[in-house]
């Protein structure tokens, strides 16, 4: 079998076992750097093409004294098929493929069991930290389908199942309609609502879906569930309906006027299957935080090189758990700002950032710009 050195395993399960949020910002630099280090060394091992990208970067990685500096993919890369793996075909338990609009190629990303079950830890450690541990009746808002095992899952339906751990019962309460459609079932999310009225509840939709199937459905009834205690958790789908002029001040009053609760009970997170395990939902400053065992970069878009906190630039996610494929450090094609390396008043230490927007049509470079920009002296964070 092509299993990680155990020395790497222990470091990674050691990040996963800790608080997310409390790590002291040098430390967990010095920790996670030395930890991708090591996963890189192993990747260069199982995959001759990444041993010759990592060579051919200007900075070796194994000299690397910043996080900034080890070599990362572009997201684009994830869009092989048949897609970059770590492990033997024989051990891939399931292939996880991106919500890609119309006309794009999706990503894909190949899971083993040990992924797996740190994908689950992850994203359990994380969301603990916003909604508590405990487990409660879970609303989906999709159809039945989303909860099907299937080889090869997509975005929204890994999402759903990613919060199964948090469920006592699981209700979908969306049907497919007669012209194609999703639909929403009105009597069983009335008969969930009657029963968990005052008790506390999770719910999950993916934002397009939850917004026209369910929200704007029972907005137009008026229909308020009066369900002051849920968590409504939703991701993605943000493009569609900003281009339908939907805001997210929009958003969060319609699921208020059809839940009954609080507007700080809604968390949009955001979460990528190149970035398998870590979700970043917002705090209650609006920021969005980074777990011990993840970091994210934001890089200037002409020069690539890393920008202080308050410009906008690229993010670059960076994580340990993906061993069973090279996710660890991923330029991704969204906008955002650091807000802060420490000091959230949320409470919560580490890196703080921001999401601005997508880009249309990102031009994501290599390594090599990485060089040129340092060698016209730009300006870096401490911590990148």
């Amino acid at each position: 079998m092509s299993t990680l050195p155990s020395e790497i395993d222990e470091r990674i399960d050691r990040l996963l076992a800790g608080p997310p949020f409390l790590q002291e910002p040098e430390h967990h630099h010095a920790e996670l750097l030395s930890v991708l280090q090591a996963e890189l060394a192993y990747a260069a091992q199982r995959e001759p093409r990444l041993q010759r990208y990592f060579e051919a970067c200007p900075v070796s990685y194994r000299a690397a004294t910043r996080i900034a500096d080890l070599p990362y993919l572009p997201a684009g890369a994830f869009k092989a098929n048949p897609p970059l793996a770590l492990v033997k075909a024989q051990e891939i338990t399931r292939t996880l493929t991106s919500s890609a609009t119309t006309g794009q190629t999706p990503s894909r990303v190949v899971l083993d069991a040990t992924t797996s079950k740190r994908m689950t830890k992850g994203v359990m450690s994380i969301l603990r930290s916003f909604i508590g541990p405990m487990r409660r009746p879970y609303l989906v808002i999709d159809t039945p389908v989303s909860l099907a095992g299937a080889d090869e899952l997509g975005a929204r339906a890994a999402a759903i199942q990613g919060l199964r751990t948090f469920a006592t019962e699981i209700v979908c309460c969306l049907r497919s309609g007669p012209a194609g459609g999703l639909e929403i079932d009105e009597a069983r999310v009335l008969a969930f609502a009657a029963k968990w009225r005052a008790a506390p509840v999770l719910a999950y939709g993916f934002t397009y879906v939850l917004w026209h199937s369910f929200v704007l459905p029972l907005q137009k009834k008026g229909i308020c569930l009066e369900m002051p205690n849920v968590w409504l958790l939703h991701s993605g789908g943000w493009k569609r309906l900003q281009d339908q002029a939907v805001t997210r001040d929009t958003f969060a009053k319609g699921a208020v006027s059809v839940f009954g609760c609080d507007e700080s009970r809604i968390l949009d997170f955001y979460g990528m299957v190149e970035n398998v395990g870590v979700v970043y939902p917002d705090c209650d400053q609006g920021n969005k935080h980074v777990p011990a065992f993840a970091q994210i970069i934001v890089r200037d878009p002409l020069t690539l090189a890393p920008v202080p906190p308050g410009g906008l630039g690229l993010v670059q996610v960076c994580s340990v758990l993906p061993t069973s494929f090279p996710g660890y450090l991923v330029l991704t094609e969204d906008i955002g700002e650091v807000v802060s390396y420490d000091g959230c008043p949320c409470g919560r230490r580490g890196t703080s950032f921001r999401f601005v927007k997508r880009v249309p049509k990102a031009e994501i470079r290599g390594c090599g710009n990485v060089e040129t920009a340092r060698e016209r002296g730009a300006t870096e964070p401490a911590h990148a």
